[in-house]
């Protein structure tokens, strides 16, 4: 009988704490996202989930950085699961409107599974510009094997493209994204669903956006010289 107690005593205290640290992260997410990251406290956080200790966000989470990445880590399982998903359903196509599909969808669908009003793509968009957090953030998705395959896909269809060209639009691709999916969500949870269009069908403009961004034409060489004062080089030359 006793034993049976303290099983059910340290159940108790699992749930408990499980129960604390989801109250945690949920209001630390809907802080970050419409304050920032440096205008919350520790104590603010704690406050608005509930907590009566001022130290539990630390006494949870430690360092700030942890409490991000635990933020980052409870919404990335979801979205990499609906990525493995996707992949699997293109296997090895060669469009490349297949691959930015799986870098979109993803994300776009876990929003529109969150409901209305959600935090998630403001408080990555505020981590992203955050100088401190920027390389934390940019540093862990790298760390998803299907991410990396989303990427591969993406650069075997734009096999001319130069890699310093490449570098600079997947950040470009990136910010695209996710300040475009944070806009989105704010005026969704400001002024309601007639104010933007669904989750969907914002997806698909993301894709046919993104698409665009990477069959754009190039006008600067690796060296960094314009096309044209290439061309005026070669004529002098010949000349």
């Amino acid at each position: 009988v006793f034993t049976g107690a303290v099983k059910a005593e340290r159940t108790v205290r699992s749930d408990r704490s499980t129960g604390t640290r989801e109250a945690i992260l949920s209001a630390a997410e809907w802080l970050f996202a419409e304050r920032g990251m440096y205008a919350v406290s520790n104590r603010q956080i704690s406050e608005a989930a509930g907590q009566g200790n001022n130290a539990a966000a630390c006494y949870h989470f430690g360092t700030r950085t942890d409490l991000l990445r635990a933020i980052e880590s409870k919404h990335r399982e979801p979205i990499e699961e609906l990525r493995a998903q996707m992949l699997g359903d293109i296997a090895d196509s060669t469009e490349l409107r297949d691959w930015v599909g799986t870098l979109v969808r993803p994300l776009t669908e876990h929003l529109a599974a969150l409901g209305t009003p959600s935090w998630y793509a403001r408080f990555a968009a505020q981590a992203m510009a955050d100088p401190t957090y920027h390389h934390v953030v940019t540093k862990d998705a790298l760390t998803s094997p299907l991410l990396v395959k989303t990427i591969d896909g993406i650069n075997r269809c734009l096999p001319d493209l130069p890699k310093r060209v490449r570098s600079e639009r997947i950040v470009m691709v990136r910010n695209l994204l996710m300040h475009t999916c944070a806009e989105h969500e704010g005026a969704l949870a400001e002024r309601g669903s007639r104010s933007r269009s669904a989750w969907p069908v914002a997806g698909e403009g993301l894709i046919d956006a993104i698409v665009g961004l990477w069959r754009a034409p190039v006008h600067v060489s690796a060296a960094g010289e314009s096309v044209e004062t290439r061309h005026r080089k070669a004529k002098e030359d010949d000349d």
